[in-house]
C-alpha cells in the first residue's frame, strides 16, 4: 500500500514553477516581492509544520524538508525570507507561555509572517545581545548581526542572554521603534534579495508576556547542535535545480552521473534527521553535510561548465544557482560545522 503525496508538496511544486522560478532572475537582482510572499502566505506552506488546531497542516518533517527544497530550488531569496518563519512556529507550537495562544495562529496561517534574530546566540562566550530584567519586562542591548526580512516580515523572535546564563526569546514587531534601529540593507554576493540588515539594541524594552522561551545556555546549545549538523533541504534543493539546468543543456550524462550520489547522501542525511535521539552520531551527520556541500558545488559547477561563457550572464540560471550555492555554504554555519568543512576540503 503506497501513501498518497502530501498534498502541500504539490503546492509547493505549483508555486515553484509558475511563480519562483520564472521570476528568480528578477528578484535575484532586486529584491523578494510582495506579491511572492502573498502568494506564500496564502498557500499553507508557512504552516507546514504548525499544529491542526492553530490552522497549520501538522505535516511530517519530510513533507516540511521536501517543501523547503522545492521553494529553494526555485528562488532561494525568497525561500530564505520565508524559511525564518518556520523556526518561531515550532517554538511557539511546543511552549505553554500566554504568546503561543496569541500569535501561533495567525502564524500558521500566514496571516503574519515571522522572522529570526537568535543566532548570535551560538558565539558564547560572546554575548552580543544582553537580556537585563527590567520594569517587569525585558530590556535587550547589544547587536544582532545578522536579520533577514526586514521590511518584508511582520514580527521578529529575537533572543538574548540573561546574566543567569540563560537564553531568552521573546517576540517583538519587525520594524523600527524606541531601543531598536536597522541598518541599511546588506549588499551580498548572492540573496541580497533578501533583506539582510544587522539591528543596533539600545535599551529595546519587552513586557514579560513578549517571552516564549527562557533556558539556560547549555540546554538551548544541546538542543540547538543538530539543528546545524544536519544537511540543510536547501542544498539539496539548489543542487537538482543545478542538475536540471544540465539536463536541459543536453548533458544528461554528466547530470545523471551526479544525480545517484546526491540522491544517496539525501537519502541517508535525512534518515539521521528522523532519528530519535538528535543529539547523536554527530560525526556522522557533519560528513554528510559536507558531502551534501561537495555534491552542491560539483552540480553547480557542472552548470557553469557546461553553459559556457554565456553561463555566467546576469540573466542565466547557472551563475545564480552557483552564488546560491556558495551562500548556503556559510547558512546557519557554527565553529563545529566550518571546521568539519575545512578539515573535509583538506583531504581533497
Amino acid at each position: 500500500m503506497t501513501t498518497a503525496p502530501h498534498p502541500l508538496l504539490a503546492t509547493a511544486r505549483a508555486l515553484a514553477d509558475d511563480l519562483l522560478a520564472p521570476h528568480a532572475a528578477r528578484v535575484d537582482r532586486e529584491v523578494v516581492p510582495a506579491s511572492h510572499l502573498a502568494a506564500i502566505r496564502s498557500s499553507g506552506l508557512l504552516g507546514v509544520s504548525a499544529p491542526v488546531e492553530y490552522g497549520g497542516a501538522g505535516a511530517p518533517d519530510a513533507v516540511a524538508r521536501e517543501v523547503q527544497e522545492i521553494l529553494a530550488g526555485a528562488c532561494c531569496s525568497t525561500w530564505f525570507v520565508q524559511t525564518q518563519h518556520h523556526s518561531p512556529v515550532r517554538m511557539l507550537a511546543r511552549s505553554a507561555l500566554p504568546m503561543r495562544e496569541r500569535l501561533l495562529g495567525p502564524l500558521a496561517t500566514g496571516e503574519l509572517l515571522a522572522g529570526i534574530a537568535f543566532a548570535h546566540v551560538r558565539s558564547f562566550p560572546r554575548v552580543p545581545v544582553r537580556v537585563t530584567a527590567e520594569r517587569g519586562g525585558r530590556r535587550f542591548d547589544g547587536r544582532v548581526p545578522w536579520y533577514t526580512g526586514w521590511g518584508l516580515n511582520d514580527v521578529m523572535l529575537l533572543a538574548g542572554v540573561s546574566e543567569q546564563d540563560e537564553v531568552v526569546f521573546a517576540f517583538t514587531e519587525a520594524r523600527e521603534q524606541p531601543g531598536l534601529r536597522a541598518s541599511e540593507p546588506m549588499r551580498l554576493a548572492a540573496l541580497t534579495a533578501a533583506r539582510t540588515v544587522s539591528l543596533e539594541l539600545d535599551g529595546l524594552w519587552l513586557p514579560e508576556e513578549a517571552v516564549v522561551l527562557r533556558t539556560p545556555r547549555e540546554q538551548f546549545a544541546l538542543v540547538d547542535r543538530p539543528r546545524n549538523t544536519n544537511a540543510s533541504p536547501a542544498v539539496f534543493g539548489v543542487a537538482y535545480a543545478a542538475l536540471r539546468v544540465l539536463e536541459e543543456g543536453g548533458e544528461a550524462g554528466t547530470a545523471a552521473a551526479l544525480r545517484g550520489p546526491l540522491d544517496e547522501v539525501r537519502g541517508q542525511a535525512y534518515a539521521l534527521a528522523d532519528h530519535p535521539v538528535p543529539d547523536e552520531r554527530i560525526a556522522e551527520r557533519l560528513a554528510l553535510k559536507t558531502r551534501s556541500y561537495d555534491l552542491m558545488r560539483a552540480a553547480t559547477t557542472a552548470a557553469v561548465v557546461a553553459g559556457g561563457g554565456r553561463a555566467v550572464g546576469l540573466d542565466r540560471t547557472a551563475q545564480r544557482l552557483f552564488r546560491e550555492g556558495m551562500f548556503l555554504l556559510v547558512q546557519g554555519q557554527t565553529v563545529e560545522v566550518r571546521r568539519a568543512h575545512l578539515d573535509a576540503l583538506a583531504r581533497l
